[in-house]
This record gives structure tokens, C-alpha cells and sequence, in this order.
């Protein structure tokens, strides 16, 4: 997938495409079948596919007193577009100047001339432009003057084994993994649920009780899920240097302040590759995928159950790993 920050750097024979837009946080079950009909219409067109959407939530430009936590970071979604098949990304940056552009002037200048869009696809919900008022009525006009057709795709409700009748939206996603929930909130977004950060030395006290950690940074990319201990997987993110590309581990993985000790302020996220103790993962950019909850988080009155815990966590996460595998990185989950 090509990924662009302006129409102008795609190739100079892109031709006409079938466009999707929208925030696409999570690119979960809803945004995929917006894409889905994308790739399809496209077929019938013989055109080119491209996903528009920004470089982070619009709100958090507009009004940051009111933009929530991201799903997913900007490099997170890009990969989860590009798992989708689509052909190119345009990822705008939404500062105050894109903020200030006018509906009308959006369509012509990125849409018309820059995509040379046959077809839109878009949200029920989907608002663009200075003030917010573009909406799908205006594309729908501006359409009939330019040659492209619009469709307003219905949302996406739960099934039985969901909430019925909920519909399925990023908010719902980061209330599940608030809760800890991280199997449904799978079931949702299509795939494992994944924080990306750089690999950085912690206190050393996993390796020392003989469970050494890969500790994320604090400036880690993706929605935290609840503190606890969960069963997953490590994935290095290319480039990888050393260790293959697309090297994945089974983990089990830690969310929290360590109570037991009660000196870390702030929360961590730290992996134990389950039997690996001879990988350096220092400096790398890994994904961490969430699949299970093995338990919350609790502190410890001293060190042997809290050793005797961890071992039991260990077992835990070989256990659900084994016998309920699941495809990472952007597939089913």
C-alpha cells in the first residue's frame, strides 16, 4: 500500500479511484466493511483504492478538552489499512489549517483533483470541512457537478454474542479495554488488540526474580488495556535488524504500577517472552497483542507469592496460547 501525506505524491498514472473516509481508528469491524465495499466497487470500476483519513483524532485539534484516547497510533493504522488490501493511504495532517479549509474546497482540492474520485464512500455520521459542515447531502451535490457518486454506508450493529443493537464504534472498544475485556474487544475490531513502543530498561527486577521483561516506553503508541496480567504475543516491527521480520512470541504481559513494590508511578507495560531467555529486544519497536486476560492486578505480601504467582501466569498464558491460538497483526483474531 502506497501511504501519502498529499494527492500530489502518488504516482503521476494512479488513476481513478474508489475512495473510503473516516478516522479509522481501530479499523475495526465497522471501518471494514466500508473498505470492503470499497475493494468491490473498484472491481466493477476498474479503479484504484484509497483510504482518506488523518493523522490523529480531528478533535484533538478542534476541541482537545473533548478528544478521547486513540485506539491506535497513526503507524498502527496505516499497517492495519494496508492488511486491508487497499491500493494507497492519504494521510492528512489535521492542524488548524486543515481545520480551516472549506467543505467545498476539501472535495475539489483532494477529492477531485487530487484522487480523481469516481466514488465515495463515507459514514452516516461523517462530517468534514471548516465548522464541520460538509456532510453527505454536500457530497452527494458536489458529486453531480464533478462525476463521482456518493454511498453512505449504514452503521455496523453487534450480533447475539455481542450486545444486540449496539453499534460498533471505537468507544465501545476502549470501554472493553478499560474493563480488561480484550477477547471481545477482539471480536470487534477483527484482530488481537496491540500497543507499539520502543523497547527500554526498566528497574530489572523481572529478570532478577527470573522473569526478565521487554518494558515499553512511556510514550507507547495504542490504548492501554486495564491493569492486570494477560496472555499474548511480542511482534518486532520492521526494520528488525537482527531478529527476522515479523518475529513473533508468545508473552505473557504485564499492565500496571507494580503494587507489590509500589515504586513505579507511572503504568508500564512489560512482556516475558515465554521460553526465550536469550533475546535482546533493546531499542527494538515491537507490537505487544493482547489476547487474554489471565487475572487483575494485585499486590503481594513479599516475594514468594509473588514468584509463585508469576510462575502460575506462565503456565496460564502456555496454556491459552496453545490451545487457543490466534492470528495477530492485523488479521481475524
Amino acid at each position: 500500500m502506497i501511504v501519502v501525506q498529499d494527492p500530489s505524491e502518488l504516482p503521476a498514472d494512479f488513476g481513478d479511484t474508489i475512495v473510503a473516509i473516516g478516522k479509522f481508528d481501530g479499523v475495526h469491524a465497522g471501518h471494514r466493511t466500508i473498505i470492503d465495499h470499497v475493494l468491490l466497487d473498484a472491481v466493477e470500476a476498474d479503479a484504484r483504492t484509497v483510504a482518506v483519513t488523518f493523522d490523529r483524532n480531528p478533535l484533538a485539534t478542534i476541541a482537545p478538552e473533548h478528544c478521547p484516547e486513540q485506539v491506535v497510533g497513526v503507524e498502527q493504522k496505516i499497517d492495519l489499512l494496508a492488511a486491508t488490501g487497499l491500493d494507497a493511504a492519504l494521510v492528512l495532517r489535521f492542524d488548524k489549517e486543515l481545520a480551516s479549509v472549506p467543505a467545498e474546497e476539501f472535495v475539489t482540492h483532494y477529492l477531485v483533483e487530487g484522487l480523481h474520485a469516481k466514488r465515495i464512500l463515507v459514514g452516516e455520521d461523517f462530517r468534514f470541512g471548516r465548522g464541520g459542515k460538509g456532510n453527505p447531502e454536500l457530497l452527494r451535490e458536489m458529486g453531480e457537478k464533478y462525476g463521482f457518486t456518493v454511498a453512505v454506508m449504514a452503521d455496523v450493529s453487534s450480533g447475539r454474542d455481542h450486545e444486540p443493537g449496539r453499534r460498533v464504534s471505537s468507544t465501545w472498544i476502549r470501554e472493553l479495554l478499560a474493563a480488561g475485556d480484550v477477547e471481545r474487544a477482539a471480536k470487534i475490531l477483527g484482530h488481537a488488540h496491540a500497543v507499539r513502543g520502543e523497547v527500554v530498561k526498566g528497574l530489572q527486577r523481572g529478570r532478577e526474580l527470573g522473569f526478565p521483561t521487554a518494558n515499553l516506553s512511556r510514550d507507547l503508541s495504542g490504548f492501554v488495556p486495564a491493569d492486570g496480567v494477560y496472555a499474548g504475543w511480542v511482534a518486532v516491527v520492521p526494520p528488525d535488524g537482527e531478529i527476522a521480520t515479523g518475529a513473533q512470541f508468545p508473552a505473557a504481559i504485564s499492565v500496571g504500577t507494580n503494587p507489590t513494590f509500589d515504586d513505579v508511578p507511572e503504568r508500564v507495560v512489560e512482556a516475558h517472552v515465554l521460553g526465550r531467555n536469550d533475546l535482546d529486544l533493546y531499542g527494538r519497536t515491537v507490537d505487544v497483542y493482547f489476547s487474554y486476560r489471565i487475572r487483575g492486578m494485585v499486590a503481594f505480601d513479599g516475594l514468594e507469592p509473588l514468584i509463585a504467582q508469576m510462575k502460575d501466569d506462565v503456565e496460564t498464558a502456555w496454556t491459552l496460547l496453545r490451545s487457543r491460538p490466534r492470528a495477530i497483526r492485523g488479521l481475524m483474531a
